[in-house]
């Protein structure tokens, strides 16, 4: 197929199914849902709800003080599952610290990712399981890493021609936010991708607001203008259209697997709660414009096309509401039931070996919890 127009950074945002849930068709990317059938559509909405649910749940279990923090993602539902149902099982994924839908699409386990959450382990899956990379809590650390596993990829493919490499070859999607985007390590990411043609897609959900900065203080020009001067195309889609999100990832894995090099993404959405439970956003952003956004929400979007098509009923939202409950109880019973290793255990996992100044830093950590256990069995 010819993609001579998507060849340059498309700033128009593009959208097949509107606020209203009525459906566009696209003369470009119409062609990458040719297999969405209904109950595939049923499939998006039940993982969007499922992931929606699995928000509320762990938001509860931080306010109840049994998550350390949480990042929740109310609202960037559909710009997760879309993209994460558009890669295929040997894409990998580097996720920022909020694809919680993504995972759900590699079947990371709800309650394994609350691990890290809790503070009891560092991750809390194993990646080459899933091909789902570790959270990344540190803005842009995995852009890097994302450049240097494709350009690995393409090593591995060295030879091959252009059809194979779309039918067998692998790419790699580094999500990040709009505040991850002035990071030096985002620039030097796509610099390397695109002068070595890596295999990579450059997913951003601009969700509006890098914590409390908007995002006209990250940049003056959309987001994917930026792909020009990496040599790469960009594309701009609505980012609460799960249909759309879909079909340009679609595209873009198909670009970047052929090796024709890296892709950039901008996804419009909006953060409809706080950056994470430790934030409050009354204080920076202004009530007008979260309602402005509420009828955007793809949840609804995605339901309003359902029903006006009479593609599902009452008792489908009842049995998935009944499911999401099952569900969020399973994973608070999961959670609570973790292990909890001792302090002591996280002093042997900053070095591969020994170190003398770790192993002084343990035995002072030893002698103090030992004199709570002294005091405590004095009062007794």
């Amino acid at each position: 197929m010819t993609r001579a127009a998507t060849e340059a950074t498309e700033t128009d945002l593009i959208q097949i199914l509107t606020p209203d849930g009525q459906r566009h068709s696209h003369e470009t990317y119409d062609a990458y849902l040719g297999d969405v059938d209904d109950q595939m559509l049923r499939g998006f909405y039940r993982d969007m709800a499922l992931t929606r649910r699995f928000d509320q749940e762990a938001t509860a279990l931080q306010r109840q003080g049994q998550l350390c923090l949480w990042v929740p993602l109310r609202g960037q539902e559909a710009a997760q599952i879309g993209s994460g149902r558009a890669t295929r099982p040997n894409d990998y994924i580097f996720p920022t610290y909020r694809e919680h839908g993504v995972a759900l699409t590699r079947d990371v386990s709800f309650s394994e990712m609350l691990r890290l959450f809790r503070g009891i382990s560092g991750g809390g899956w194993d990646p080459r399981e899933n091909n789902f990379h570790m959270y990344t809590m540190v803005l842009a650390a995995q852009m890097p890493h994302a450049a240097g596993y494709a350009m690995a990829l393409n090593m591995e493919q060295q030879g091959w021609d252009e059809e194979r490499r779309a039918a067998e070859g692998n790419a790699v999607v580094a999500y990040f936010g709009d505040g991850s985007s002035t990071e030096g390590e985002t620039h030097e990411s796509m610099v390397f991708a695109s002068s070595f043609d890596a295999p990579v897609v450059y997913f951003c959900q601009n969700n509006q607001w890098a914590i409390s900065v908007p995002f006209e203080v990250q940049s003056k020009v959309p987001l994917v203008n930026r792909a020009a001067g990496y040599g790469m195309p960009g594309v701009r889609v609505d980012g609460n259209d799960v249909l759309a999100v879909l079909a340009v990832t679609r595209w873009a894995l198909e670009h970047a697997r052929s090796g024709k090099g890296p892709v950039l993404i901008e996804a419009v959405t909006y953060r409809l709660g706080a950056h994470t439970t430790a934030d409050d956003p009354t204080k920076y952003r202004m009530s007008e414009e979260e309602k402005q956004w509420a009828p955007k929400d793809p949840l609804i979007r995605l339901e309003t096309y359902l029903r006006d098509n009479n593609l599902v009923d009452d008792a489908f939202f009842e049995q998935l509401d009944e499911d999401a409950d099952a569900m969020a109880a399973k994973v608070r019973e999961d959670a609570m039931a973790f292990p909890v290793p001792p302090l002591a255990k996280s002093f042997e996992q900053v070095y591969a070996e020994a170190h003398p100044l770790i192993k002084e830093e343990l035995a002072w950590h030893l002698e103090y919890e030992a004199g709570f256990a002294d005091a405590a069995e004095g009062e007794q």
